[in-house]
């Protein structure tokens, strides 16, 4: 409770007055809301020990803080009284506080007393819970699988505690289910739950009815609907009424009339209900050509002539497909049964007919003026008139046995330029006849078409070295109008490849798109361009569309072979020594020659221009590799010479020659491992033995000579030096500072070029050939082995030339 007193100062006449709060306890009061007006809260007087006679005199009065006035108390008996009923939920809207009070200050004058009041509202179960909307709609497809869960509105109550919302009820149901759940602040919200897979074409909707319940005493409720729309799925096929039909119709029947209205239903909603008709496999030409079938509709028509005495009956099959995303399908049987009639026919008058019209004519224009009339009386002259089917024109009856022909649909020249109407008329006879009369409909054409280039990608090939000026292609584009709205222009739209604009390489022909090359092109230099060519018809306003052009420059054979080995110093020939004792398949060269040209042009062979004896060396026409055919003898002259071309493959061929002087030498060659000499000798002969043996064999008999020959061969084998060990393979030859390692020979002052393999009865040498210096090569030696093996046998040796 709070004390207030006031203090008064008399000074020179002047009263001055102040009042000071003194801080006690609040006296607290707690009453349930909606309390009746009038209810006695509690007695002021006796509660703060206040003389009850004094109380009116004191002028004891209650204010309440920042709330209206619900409450008042009574000055003659002190009790604190209801003035208003009280609503919890106006005084405290919000949830969140944990109680509710109505703060008052009871005042008292002489002396002045101030007394703090705090009542608390306590809750009552006074609302019932209730929804934001009264119906909760739910979309779920009837292929959701059981078990999904679907998020619902929450119910509201404005109650606190164990008054607001407890839990939550749905209505029975074979497929839905709730669960309730608790989220912040203890809010209750309920999840529907899928505990049975739907089928829309059972049931399309389903009502459901969810309750939300209180806690109090007693217990409060409120409702909303909950309505689930079930989304259809393509699971049903199109069936039709029946599955055969044995249909009659008369011969001679009118074109386009109907045979038979074919209907089938599919139990799916949307586009999986929509079904389009059309016929089998089963279903011979001749009835497709004689029946129409209108695909949207079912409807069966006659589209040919019907004769009796060709064919009778006609079998079709029709399947009816649904347009779902995966399709299904129901098929039928029908049976027309042609029946032979025989009558007269009725007469047709094209009163006024407009021709040409524009293809932007509007709908319901009127085209032509029909009469119709028959001779005969009854059933037999009453006609009908109608135009064939899926025409963009429509029949209108303006009076009796007139019709006016007016535009149903919007017109395309460019697709029809012209119509040609049937007029059929029949009449109602038994069997009926009919009469037809043809106009043809011209239409004027408008600018309503971009020009049309035949292709989207257009791909030339230009050989190079081409002449400027010269034709690469024509881009022709097309348009479907007419006159200046189908006169083309065309134009290159501007692009630049390395600072060089298109058109400055290309030139178009604007009137009939003929493209033109403005320069000479090399395929070395500069081998493809993209850009993109521009139709624009003179309509107005013009139309235009563009085309993408890809140049391919084409490669010709305007470059020779270059021979790059063996290396020549001056002029084209080349010298290489060789010892005598060279054995058979022996490498004595290699030939490499380069061409700068593309892939085709730039493979090479190789040939001998010029050999000196065919039979003792051969030419590998693919790598150049020049070997022994056999060994030498002492025939075969000691500097023979070889002129090898290489020709490319280019049409036609260009080439490039080298002349290799070879000189057989004598002289054995020393092996690496111990630098010691390796005498090669030479099974020949002698000028003086070879005269002996003549003139022994011309005063002896030829066997006499044959023993002497073999004799003499024998006794001239080589012979091997006692101090030399026999080389191994991989032995190498070398007279300058070099380094080996794993078999492989570096020089560094590209020393040796090439290798020759010098076989003799002990091993196998690589002989070395001086060229310039200038260049560093690695050369790799024969692998490792032991024994005398035939060349043939053995890798060829590795060059690789370092600058």
């Amino acid at each position: 409770m709070a004390v207030w007193t006031r203090y008064v100062l008399f000074a020179f006449g002047i009263s001055f007055s102040f009042v000071t709060r003194v801080s006690s306890s609040v006296t607290h009061y707690s009453i349930p809301e909606e309390m009746k007006e009038g209810s006695v809260v509690a007695n002021l007087g006796s509660d703060l020990s206040l003389d009850l006679k004094t109380l009116n005199d004191r002028k004891m009065r209650l204010d309440i803080i920042a709330n209206k006035k619900y409450l008042d108390v009574n000055k003659d008996t002190g009790e604190l009284y209801i003035v208003e009923k009280i609503d919890r939920e106006n005084i405290c809207p919000t949830k969140s506080a944990a109680s509710c009070y109505l703060r008052l200050e009871v005042i008292l004058e002489n002396p002045l007393r101030i007394f703090n009041i705090e009542v608390e509202i306590l809750d009552i179960n006074d609302n019932a819970p209730h929804f934001r909307r009264e119906a909760i709609h739910l979309d779920i497809s009837e292929a959701t699988q059981k078990g999904e869960r679907f998020s619902l509105s929450n119910a509201v109550d404005p109650d606190i505690g164990s008054n607001s919302v407890k839990t939550y009820y749905l209505s029975e149901s074979d497929h839905f289910n709730i669960e309730v759940q608790t989220g912040r602040e203890g809010t209750k919200f309920a999840d529907l739950i899928l505990t049975k897979t739907l089928d829309r074409e059972q049931q399309s909707a389903h009502n459901l009815i969810l309750t939300a319940v209180d806690g109090g005493t007693p217990a409060r409720s409120g409702t909303a609907s909950i309505i689930v729309h079930v989304l259809d799925t393509n699971d049903n096929a199109p069936i039709f009424e029946k599955d055969n039909y044995d249909i009659k119709v008369l011969e001679n029947s009118p074109i386009g009339s109907l045979v038979v209205h074919l209907n089938a239903s599919d139990l799916d909603s949307g586009s999986n209900s929509d079904v389009t008709y059309s016929y089998s496999l089963y279903t011979s030409e001749k009835a497709q050509q004689t029946f129409n079938l209108n695909p949207k509709t079912g409807e069966i028509t006659v589209k040919g002539v019907l004769n009796y005495e060709d064919y009778k009956i006609y079998d079709m099959e029709i399947i009816a497909t649904d347009k779902g995303v995966n399709s299904l399908s129901g098929q039928c049987t029908v049976k027309i049964i042609v029946e032979d009639m025989n009558d007269n026919h009725p007469e047709i008058s094209i009163k006024s007919f407009q021709s040409p019209v524009s293809e932007n004519i509007e709908l319901d224009t009127v085209i032509a003026v029909v009469s119709i009339s028959d001779k005969d009386s009854g059933h037999n002259g009453e006609v009908d008139l109608q135009i064939p089917r899926h025409m963009p024109f429509k029949l209108r009856q303006s009076s009796d046995n007139y019709y006016e022909l007016v535009v149903s649909e919007p017109l395309d020249r460019e697709k029809v330029p012209e119509y040609d109407i049937t007029f059929t008329v029949t009449d109602r006879g038994s069997p009926p006849l009919s009469d037809n009369e043809t106009m043809t409909l011209e239409l004027l054409d408008m600018n309503d078409n971009v020009p049309q280039f035949p292709q989207s990608f257009y791909t030339i090939r230009v050989m190079e070295n081409n002449a400027p000026g010269a034709l690469l292609g024509s881009l022709t584009a097309f348009d479907p109008d007419l006159h200046e709205n189908q006169y083309l222009v065309y134009f290159i739209l501007e692009k630049e490849v390395a600072n060089t604009s298109m058109s400055m390489l290309f030139s178009i022909n604007p009137e009939n798109g003929n493209l033109y090359a403005l320069k000479t092109f090399d395929y070395e230099i500069e081998k493809e361009f993209l850009f993109h060519i521009e139709a624009r018809d003179s309509g107005s306003p013009p139309l235009s569309s563009n085309v993408t052009v890809h140049i391919i420059i084409v490669d010709q054979n305007d470059n020779a072979p270059v021979i790059v080995s063996p290396w020549r110093a001056h002029g084209s020939v080349v010298e290489e020594k060789i010892p005598r004792s060279t054995d058979k398949g022996s490498l004595v060269a290699k030939v490499i020659a380069l061409d700068i040209d593309s892939v085709h042009n730039s493979r090479i062979t190789y040939q001998f221009l010029q050999v000196t004896d065919a039979t003792l060396f051969s030419l590998d026409q693919y790598n150049g590799e020049i070997r022994t055919m056999r060994m030498f003898s002492y025939r075969d002259p000691r500097h023979p010479q070889l002129v090898v071309v290489a020709k490319d493959n280019g049409q036609p061929s260009l080439s490039a020659t080298v002349t290799i002087k070879l000189s057989t030498v004598e002289t054995a060659v020393k092996a690496y491992s111990d630098m010691t000499e390796v005498p090669l000798e030479y099974d020949i002969f002698s000028d003086l033995n070879l005269y002996l043996v003549i003139g022994l064999g011309s005063v002896s008999f030829l066997l006499l000579i044959t023993i002497l020959v073999t004799i003499v061969l024998k006794c001239q084998k080589p012979k091997s030096s006692s101090k030399a060990p026999p080389p191994c393979r991989n032995s190498v030859l070398s007279e300058r500072n070099s380094t080996i390692a794993d078999s492989t020979l570096v020089s560094n002052d590209a020393y040796w070029y090439s290798m020759f393999l010098a076989e003799t009865r002990k091993g196998k040498l690589v002989v070395r050939q001086p060229l310039p210096k200038g260049s560093r090569y690695i050369v790799s030696s024969l692998p490792r082995g032991t024994g005398v093996s035939d060349t043939s046998d053995s890798a060829a040796s590795t060059l690789q030339v370092r600058p």
